[in-house]
Protein backbone atom coordinates (compact mmCIF):
# COMPACT_ATOMS: atom_id res chain seq x y z
CA UNK A 1 0.00 0.00 0.00
CA UNK A 2 2.83 2.42 0.96
CA UNK A 3 4.35 1.52 -2.01
CA UNK A 4 1.37 2.35 -4.35
CA UNK A 5 0.73 5.60 -2.35
CA UNK A 6 4.71 6.75 -2.78
CA UNK A 7 3.98 5.59 -7.23
CA UNK A 8 1.08 7.84 -7.70
CA UNK A 9 2.96 10.73 -5.66
CA UNK A 10 5.98 10.13 -7.95
CA UNK A 11 3.44 10.20 -11.06
CA UNK A 12 1.95 13.61 -9.43
CA UNK A 13 5.19 15.46 -8.87
CA UNK A 14 6.69 14.67 -12.55
CA UNK A 15 2.88 15.87 -14.21
CA UNK A 16 3.78 19.30 -12.24
CA UNK A 17 7.13 19.68 -13.54
CA UNK A 18 5.78 20.66 -17.05
CA UNK A 19 2.96 22.43 -16.11
CA UNK A 20 5.49 24.61 -13.53
CA UNK A 21 8.09 24.77 -16.45
CA UNK A 22 5.48 26.76 -18.99
CA UNK A 23 5.00 29.69 -16.52
CA UNK A 24 5.94 32.52 -18.74
CA UNK A 25 7.17 35.97 -17.01
CA UNK A 26 8.19 37.94 -20.14
CA UNK A 27 9.56 41.80 -19.28
CA UNK A 28 8.85 44.35 -21.74
CA UNK A 29 9.64 48.50 -22.37
CA UNK A 30 7.13 50.18 -23.93
CA UNK A 31 6.67 53.96 -24.35
CA UNK A 32 5.46 55.45 -21.70
CA UNK A 33 3.66 58.75 -23.39
CA UNK A 34 2.05 56.55 -26.09
CA UNK A 35 -0.28 54.99 -23.60
CA UNK A 36 -0.94 58.34 -21.50
CA UNK A 37 -1.71 59.87 -24.66
CA UNK A 38 -3.86 57.08 -25.65
CA UNK A 39 -5.53 56.54 -22.21
CA UNK A 40 -6.48 60.61 -22.44
CA UNK A 41 -8.31 60.18 -25.94
CA UNK A 42 -10.02 57.00 -24.39
CA UNK A 43 -11.30 59.42 -21.61
CA UNK A 44 -9.53 56.98 -19.14
CA UNK A 45 -7.65 60.07 -17.75
CA UNK A 46 -8.92 63.62 -18.06
CA UNK A 47 -5.60 65.27 -19.05
CA UNK A 48 -6.00 67.57 -15.08
CA UNK A 49 -2.62 65.32 -14.41
CA UNK A 50 0.14 65.68 -15.96
CA UNK A 51 3.00 62.23 -15.73
CA UNK A 52 6.83 62.44 -15.52
CA UNK A 53 8.86 59.68 -16.06
CA UNK A 54 12.06 60.37 -13.78
CA UNK A 55 14.92 61.60 -15.70
CA UNK A 56 12.27 63.47 -17.98
CA UNK A 57 11.84 67.25 -18.40
CA UNK A 58 9.55 69.35 -16.10
CA UNK A 59 8.11 72.10 -17.75
CA UNK A 60 7.44 75.07 -14.79
CA UNK A 61 8.86 74.88 -11.31
CA UNK A 62 7.81 72.21 -8.92
CA UNK A 63 6.19 74.43 -5.95
CA UNK A 64 5.23 71.52 -3.24
CA UNK A 65 5.41 67.67 -3.46
CA UNK A 66 3.57 64.84 -1.54
CA UNK A 67 4.01 61.86 -0.07
CA UNK A 68 5.47 58.96 -2.43
CA UNK A 69 2.82 56.46 -3.51
CA UNK A 70 2.73 53.34 -5.41
CA UNK A 71 0.75 51.32 -7.54
CA UNK A 72 1.14 47.65 -8.80
CA UNK A 73 -1.87 47.03 -10.80
CA UNK A 74 -2.79 43.71 -12.84
CA UNK A 75 -4.75 42.77 -15.81
CA UNK A 76 -5.77 39.45 -17.64
CA UNK A 77 -3.50 38.53 -20.54
CA UNK A 78 -5.20 36.31 -22.05
CA UNK A 79 -6.72 37.12 -25.51
CA UNK A 80 -4.39 40.19 -25.76
CA UNK A 81 -0.70 40.61 -26.90
CA UNK A 82 1.62 41.42 -24.34
CA UNK A 83 1.88 45.02 -25.15
CA UNK A 84 -2.24 45.64 -25.43
CA UNK A 85 -2.18 43.95 -21.80
CA UNK A 86 0.66 46.25 -20.81
CA UNK A 87 -0.99 49.20 -22.15
CA UNK A 88 -4.05 48.34 -20.11
CA UNK A 89 -1.98 47.54 -16.89
CA UNK A 90 -0.42 50.91 -17.40
CA UNK A 91 -3.37 52.61 -17.58
CA UNK A 92 -5.15 51.31 -14.18
CA UNK A 93 -1.81 52.26 -12.77
CA UNK A 94 -2.17 56.04 -14.37
CA UNK A 95 -5.69 56.47 -12.77
CA UNK A 96 -4.88 55.35 -9.05
CA UNK A 97 -1.90 58.25 -9.74
CA UNK A 98 -4.33 60.43 -11.07
CA UNK A 99 -7.00 60.29 -8.89
CA UNK A 100 -3.98 60.45 -5.62
CA UNK A 101 -2.98 63.57 -7.27
CA UNK A 102 -6.52 64.89 -7.71
CA UNK A 103 -6.38 64.30 -3.59
CA UNK A 104 -3.92 66.44 -2.85
CA UNK A 105 -5.10 69.60 -5.12
CA UNK A 106 -1.90 68.54 -7.27
CA UNK A 107 -1.36 68.80 -10.97
CA UNK A 108 1.31 66.37 -11.55
CA UNK A 109 3.30 62.99 -10.61
CA UNK A 110 6.73 63.29 -10.93
CA UNK A 111 9.68 61.39 -10.97
CA UNK A 112 7.78 58.26 -11.66
CA UNK A 113 9.64 55.30 -11.79
CA UNK A 114 8.52 51.32 -12.96
CA UNK A 115 8.82 48.88 -9.36
CA UNK A 116 8.36 45.54 -10.50
CA UNK A 117 8.90 43.39 -7.69
CA UNK A 118 10.19 46.56 -5.51
CA UNK A 119 13.29 46.71 -8.08
CA UNK A 120 13.51 50.03 -9.44
CA UNK A 121 13.81 50.73 -13.19
CA UNK A 122 14.11 54.45 -14.19
CA UNK A 123 14.04 55.14 -18.00
CA UNK A 124 12.59 59.02 -19.27
CA UNK A 125 10.59 57.39 -21.91
CA UNK A 126 10.15 53.81 -21.17
CA UNK A 127 7.98 52.19 -18.40
CA UNK A 128 8.58 48.07 -17.86
CA UNK A 129 6.24 45.69 -17.90
CA UNK A 130 5.54 41.93 -17.29
CA UNK A 131 3.83 39.23 -19.23
CA UNK A 132 2.90 35.43 -18.72
CA UNK A 133 0.29 33.59 -20.45
CA UNK A 134 -2.60 34.61 -18.20
CA UNK A 135 -2.17 37.75 -16.35
CA UNK A 136 0.60 41.44 -16.78
CA UNK A 137 1.68 43.43 -14.44
CA UNK A 138 2.91 47.35 -14.31
CA UNK A 139 4.12 48.30 -10.60
CA UNK A 140 5.45 52.32 -10.24
CA UNK A 141 6.50 54.58 -8.07
CA UNK A 142 5.82 58.67 -8.26
CA UNK A 143 4.92 61.71 -6.02
CA UNK A 144 2.19 63.41 -6.95
CA UNK A 145 3.36 67.39 -7.13
CA UNK A 146 1.84 70.97 -8.10
CA UNK A 147 3.99 72.19 -11.05
CA UNK A 148 3.56 76.04 -11.70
Amino acid sequence: MMKKNLLALSVFAALLVPVASQARDTQHFFDFQDVVTRAIQDGQLDGSVKFYLKGQAIPGKVKQTFPEAISNKKTKATRRSDEQACDWALRSVLITFQDNAKSHGANAVIDMVSYYKKIEYADATKFECHAGKIMAGVAMKGRAAIVK
